[in-house]
């Protein structure tokens, strides 16, 4: 079996105009810490991957896949052509993340529990 997608994570220039969208759009319920500028969506129905939705200088989309060994893994990326761009990072208590570009040039993250 293959490893699953653990997240998303929408990187918006209006983060408060995007989470008014997909809320409208998707009926995704959204709470949002003023502090960081960041809502944790929830798609409802206990369906669908969990995610969060902040504010940056440019927008973008990435997936966080679950992997056993994070460094590992991007060992594994770079010797297949991807590049390392945010290295292994733990957020205390629930786990440890990391970010590469792939051969075309997106952006992915690494999920470790």
């Amino acid at each position: 079996m293959g490893k699953p997608i653990a997240w998303f994570d929408l990187t918006s220039k209006n983060a408060a105009t995007s989470r008014a969208f997909y809320s409208e759009i998707f009926g995704w319920k959204i709470d949002v810490d003023p502090q960081m500028n960041y809502g944790m969506v929830d798609t409802g129905a206990g369906e669908g991957i969990p995610g969060g939705i902040g504010e940056g200088d440019s927008a973008s989309l990435v997936m966080y896949i679950v992997v056993d060994d994070a460094e590992a893994t991007l060992k594994a990326i770079e010797a297949q052509g991807g590049e390392r761009v945010t290295p292994p990072y733990e957020i205390p208590g629930i786990g440890t993340m990391a970010t590469f570009k792939d051969p075309d040039g997106l952006q992915v993250g690494l999920w470790q529990r």
